[in-house]
């Protein structure tokens, strides 16, 4: 084993980077400027019991954390099993998000009992539309699964901030800076999921949740000057 997967494979080094990431992303969040817009909708669902389906460009995921209220209700992520969705899982395990480790070994009825189990409990799911691997913006059709197995609404979110740091990741991943101005952006997916979908139906869904997240993180991008009016 090379020297960099030691290093990365490293519990205790693992262990210091979910640290730093979610003491920055706390940060940041603390000393920022922050407009919450459009969340009225899910956190009445979520006060009232009802489960939803959060979904967000993997990009965005850093302000995960305050995308979802969890003095309402509480939350379930789909991660990665590989180590950078690990990594992320912790990171959001520190802000007490429960956790759903999606593998490409992992048998999709498995992952579908997993997650349905989740919901039954009253959890929420949250999932990185073209997560883990991309391509970025992308959408994957697994939350119009869920949406089909549990009848449970979609919401887009994004967040954007006038100050970044861009990780040199596949999606370029934005971390919010300290003492900035951002935007959190929510909006409910306006969308019925049929219990029953042929491949021309689902794609035609697929499309449309795809235009939804776009539509709604260039609004948060022109909201915070990162994206011309």
């Amino acid at each position: 084993m090379s020297l960099r997967k030691k290093i990365a494979d490293n519990a205790w080094f693992n262990r210091k980077i979910e640290n730093l990431l979610a003491a920055h992303i706390a940060f940041a969040h603390r000393t920022s400027d922050w407009q919450r817009s459009g969340f009225e909708v899910v956190d009445n669902a979520v006060s009232n019991g009802e489960p939803v389906i959060m979904t967000l460009w993997h990009q965005r995921l850093a302000m995960a954390p305050f995308l979802f209220d969890r003095s309402l209700g509480e939350i379930c992520s789909l991660t990665s099993s590989a180590r950078a969705g690990r990594l992320a899982g912790e990171v959001l395990g520190r802000f007490g998000f429960d956790t759903v480790p999606m593998s490409s070994h992992r048998r999709h009825v498995a992952l579908s009992r997993a997650v349905l189990g989740k919901i039954r409990e009253g959890k929420s799911i949250g999932v990185a539309v073209d997560g883990p691997r991309g391509p970025a913006r992308q959408a994957s059709t697994v939350p119009l699964v869920w949406a089909r197995s549990s009848g449970c609404r979609v919401f887009c979110v994004s967040f954007s901030a006038s100050r970044v740091l861009t990780l040199p990741t596949w999606d370029q991943m934005m971390l919010p800076m300290p003492w900035t101005k951002g935007v959190l952006l929510c909006r409910e997916w306006n969308q019925t999921v049929p219990r029953k979908l042929d491949e021309f139906e689902t794609e035609a869904l697929r499309l449309k949740l795809e235009a939804t997240l776009n539509a709604i993180t260039d609004e948060s991008d022109r909201a915070t000057g990162r994206l011309a009016a």
